[in-house]
């Protein structure tokens, strides 16, 4: 089974530094969907994995989350994509939950629904979280330019694949 890992702020979708607290405020990355569509034609079950502590923060509710994935989804599936599950981790930084990136809990979920041990599938993100993350569960990291790319790969050291965007990234595979 072909799987791939996805972080959502910043890979799929726009990123704020005061979060995306309404469906008003999601707005996807040029050739994100595109690329969620060549995936799924490709025979990938696409996960997404995404830290989302402003519900943990009192910022947005879950209620605002569901709803702001909802419109991704149906933006998605209209595209012809299909997001196989949608993992999050709710919490506030400080309560050192085990599924917020860089710990693996959401990896672990994806693999448990996914019956894969998620070892060399790829992980796509834009942040050190994400690629700490990869690298713990064995998944192949793979960075992107957008959302908190850039900056990221400043800070990265050894050696990492990097493309402009998903899209990109997706062209390279399949």
């Amino acid at each position: 089974m072909k799987i791939i890992i996805l972080d959502r702020d910043g890979v799929i979708n726009f990123d704020s530094p005061d979060y995306i607290k309404s469906i008003n405020e999601w707005h996807p990355i040029p050739g994100s969907i595109e690329a969620v569509r060549l995936l799924t034609q490709a025979g990938f079950s696409v996960y997404i994995a995404t830290n989302q502590a402003g519900i943990g923060r009192g910022i947005y509710s879950l209620t605002d989350l569901g709803a702001i994935h909802q419109k991704m989804l149906k933006v998605i599936e209209s595209a012809g994509g299909k997001i196989s599950a949608i993992y999050f981790c709710p919490h506030h930084p400080d309560d050192n939950c085990p599924c917020r990136k860089p710990g693996i809990g959401l990896l672990i979920q994806i693999a448990e629904h996914s019956d894969n041990s998620l070892i060399d599938q790829p992980f796509v993100g834009d942040s050190l979280k994400d690629i700490q993350a990869a690298k713990e569960m064995g998944c192949q990291p793979i960075l992107v330019k957008t959302g908190n790319g850039a900056k990221t790969l400043q800070q990265l050291k050894g050696p990492i694949d990097v493309y402009d965007d998903l899209l990109s990234y997706t062209r390279s595979i399949i």
